[in-house]
This record gives structure tokens, sequence and C-alpha cells, in this order.
């Protein structure tokens, strides 16, 4: 049974931001430079978990305003914020172009074929000289899942709809997020990445994990019906199972920093 926005919005704040979101995060933490910053505009903040880590860390000098996904993570991020007295702004109001010294925007569920608007929409907030950071899953990533789902969709006789290549030819390449930001009039682009791997000790657990389960496999799977969904599912289980002798299954994802 699918669940609720509500209901997804918990499950992102108390499994996914820690498994998924913080190994994005981390990297901008790494090339992330707000000396010179008054305020900070945070896009797609989730469950406000990093903003207010900033807010910790460079608050008494930034000024940080955040808007969340849909208002179930907001309200997640308001009462988080409150318990802590985070000056994090989750106001929600609207934000003007040209506007921000920084600008950090969460990409990492963005569909692929919505990221070039994503950056055209983070770059407008931007003061000209501002600093924009974007991080996002790029190309090369979960080639350990789309082998073995195109095995899955071959066995269940579904490999002709095309599904497992359309997700490798869809993750953006380096160049074209750098000609992404060039036609948004970004300078001084550079892109940072690093290869974070997801362990699962068993096919069981990684179909189950709320990672896989509630946000990676419907977008994968959003073109089957029902029916096809838990057929390759179930073999793509027992592919892992044949595969991993044992040992633990994972699978990489090369995570981006713009």
């Amino acid at each position: 049974m699918s669940k609720t926005q509500r209901e997804l919005a918990f499950i992102r704040d108390l499994y996914v931001e820690d498994e998924w979101t913080q190994k994005f995060t981390a990297l901008a933490d790494k090339h992330l430079d707000l000396s010179d910053s008054e305020n900070l505009v945070y896009i797609n903040a989730g469950t406000g978990a990093h903003a207010m880590a900033l807010d910790e860390k460079f608050g008494e000098k930034v000024d940080i305003f955040a808007s969340c996904q849909d208002e179930h993570m907001l309200n997640i991020a308001r009462d988080k914020g409150a318990a802590i007295s985070s000056r994090v702004d989750f106001s929600q109001i609207r934000f003007e172009p040209d506007s921000f010294d920084a600008v950090i925007a969460d990409a990492s569920f963005v569909r692929p074929e919505e990221l070039e608007e994503f950056v055209d929409d983070a770059a407008a907030l931007a003061k000209t000289g501002g600093d924009i950071a974007i991080f996002f899953p790029g190309a090369g990533s979960y080639g350990e899942v789309f082998s073995l789902l195109w095995e899955a969709l071959f066995a269940e006789e579904l490999a002709d709809r095309g599904v497992a290549e359309k997700l490798i030819a869809e993750l953006p390449t380096v160049s074209q997020i750098e000609a992404f930001a060039e036609r948004s009039g970004m300078v001084n682009v550079r892109i940072e990445s690093s290869i974070e791997h997801f362990e699962y000790e068993t096919s069981k657990e990684f179909v189950e994990s709320p990672l896989v389960e509630d946000f990676l496999l419907p977008v994968w799977l959003e073109s089957l019906n029902d029916d096809e969904k838990d057929r390759v599912t179930s073999e793509l289980t027992r592919l892992i199972d044949n595969e991993g002798d044992d040992l633990t299954f994972r699978f990489s994802v090369k995570v981006n920093l713009l």
C-alpha cells in the first residue's frame, strides 16, 4: 500500500535524512564557504536538519531562510527548530530573485528531466557574486542495481519497455550539469564529486529499506503497473540473493556538488 505524504515526511526525517541526505550535505560542508555571506537560502531543506546545522555553525553572522518540499516536512522542520531554538526562518516568505549571498539546493530527489529548471531557479535567487551549491546524484550511480533490474525486467518479459536503459541514460553527466549552470548565468563553475556506498545485509533488507522502498523503487518502476512492479521486485530480490553468495549487497552513488 502506498504511503501518504505525511507518512513519507516522517520516514524522510527518521531514516532517509541520515542514510541518504547526509552523504550529500557532507560534500557540501567540505566545499561551501560562507565567510562572506550575510544571508543564505536553503531550497528543498527536507525536515531541516542540515539547515539547522548550518545555523549552529554560521547563524551568528548569517541569516538562514529555508523552504521545504511539502507542508508535512515543513511542519516537522518547524517543530524541530522550535525544540532547539534554531534561528532558521521557515516562514515561507516569497524568495525574490537576486536576494541572497548564498544559495544551497538539495536536488538529490529531483527528477533528471527537471534538473535544468531547478538549477535555473536556484541560480536566480543569488546576488551577483553570490555562492551557489546544488547537490545531486550523477551518471554512474546505481549501476549495481540497474544491471540486476535489467535482468529482472528481461526475466519477466518486460525488457522491451526500456525501463533500465532510460534510468541509466537520464542520469546527468558532469558536462551536462556544467552546461545547465552556464546557461543559468553562473560563472566560475566547478563540480566536486565523491562515490558513496549503500550496503545491505540481505536482499530483503535492501528492498524493504525506507530509502529504496519509499523513495527510489517507486520512481524506477513508475511506468509499470502494480502486478508488474511486484513481479520485478520479487525477481530482483532473487537475483540479489543468487549473486550475493552470502555476501552483503551494496550499490554506489556518484554524489555531485555543483
